[in-house]
């Protein structure tokens, strides 16, 4: 499966990634500066749900895709139904990732 996003879909998945790499960086810092645990682990669930949210961006926008094609194919034939459920176990495995 190819990572073929629109640009306003691509900046929105690359600036959350970012909030993300900021965030991991202030907890390393705070580790570092002996910070309180439960102020570490905050900022950490913090950047977990950045990169979940990311994640979920991205194949939102796979699914979205797919179905679109999907509608545009027509193609009833066995074969389509084999690629229909290849993909869906694709994403499905995509999706159980991020859980």
């Amino acid at each position: 499966m190819e990572l073929a996003l629109a640009a306003d879909e691509l900046r929105t998945v690359v600036n959350r990634l970012r909030r993300a790499q900021g965030q991991i960086a202030g907890v390393i810092r705070m580790i570092e500066e002996g910070r309180d645990c439960e102020e570490v682990v905050t900022q950490l669930a913090a950047a977990s749900r950045a990169l979940d949210r990311a994640g979920f961006a991205v194949i939102a926008t796979g699914l979205q895709r797919c179905l679109t094609e999907e509608e545009g194919d027509g193609d009833s034939s066995d074969g389509g139904t084999v690629d229909r459920e290849r993909m869906r176990a694709r994403l499905e495995k995509l999706f159980l990732s991020l859980a």
